[in-house]
């Protein structure tokens, strides 16, 4: 009888008010299995529901962030979605707080929209980025049909799709899809980097901004104002967090954020 011990599919590491979140299925190029998809999504819980914690970074251990699917798990019947939190944990139901995608090697396939599920990507330079799930009898059903067209142009997005073919971190960055390109090895400390930055912010403010964002593309201004107004105005601008700014700022000292 053995008496190893298996690794955890995800490892968590807190840095100050970022959580760092790593996918840990280096063999299998961290292919997304049920009992990962239930390990991300109880991370980011912990990012979402810790009030220490302002941002994640999400990251891959191994030589890429991720392959997708495991696809040997899902013809045995082990689906990596969770109901009503989608694929990974985390595509249907996305995190509250910001979330930045650190990439190396490869995002693909369910890979690709686990870091379209965040809102940032900072990826190693030569990493590849794709969605080839036709070329398996599938199609990219986690999200990046939606994603993908709003941050690479149309007729990009609908020939990644048809084709399966990927593209690079370089082109990725050309077309604003990409953030920052690091040398290799350093996509990781880029994104960390990146997120002390957005930290150093007022929590309630910082979701605000991330959720009116993301729920507000392709909507009319009509429906901006409106939705503001009902989700976020009071509960910012009224904000213990709101007052802290406005008086630290005149204090000319570094604010104290409560995130309330």
């Amino acid at each position: 009888m053995s008496d190893e011990v298996a690794e955890p599919e995800v490892l968590t590491e807190v840095r100050g008010r970022v959580l760092v979140i790593t996918l840990n299925r280096p063999q299998a190029m961290n292919a997304v299995n049920q009992e990962l998809a239930q390990a991300l999504a109880a991370a980011v819980d912990e990012l979402d529901n810790n009030p220490d914690l302002s941002v994640g970074v999400l990251t891959g251990n191994g030589r890429g962030f991720c392959a997708g699917m495991d696809l040997k798990a899902f013809v045995q019947g082990n689906f990596p979605s969770i109901p009503g939190r989608g694929f990974g944990g985390i595509t249907e139901q996305l995190p509250k707080k910001p979330m930045i995608a650190a990439v190396e090697g490869f995002a693909l396939a369910g890979g690709c929209e686990l870091a379209l599920a965040c809102d940032l990507i900072v990826s190693a330079e030569g990493a590849k980025f794709g969605i080839p799930e036709a070329g398996v009898g599938l199609f990219a059903g986690a999200g990046g049909l939606l994603r993908l067209p709003r941050v690479v142009p149309y007729a990009v997005a609908m020939k990644m799709a048809l084709t399966a073919k990927p593209i690079t971190a370089e082109e990725a960055h050309g077309y604003g899809f990409v953030v920052e390109i690091t040398p290799k090895g350093e996509a990781l400390n880029a994104a960390v980097e990146l997120a002390e930055q957005i930290a150093k912010n007022a929590p309630l403010a910082l979701m605000a901004s991330k959720d009116m964002i993301r729920e507000m593309q392709g909507r009319t201004e009509a429906e901006f104002w409106a939705y503001q107004g009902e989700n976020w105005y009071d509960t910012v601008f009224a904000s213990e967090d709101g007052v802290e700014g406005a008086t630290a700022f005149a204090e000319k000292r570094a604010p104290n954020w409560q995130g309330k």
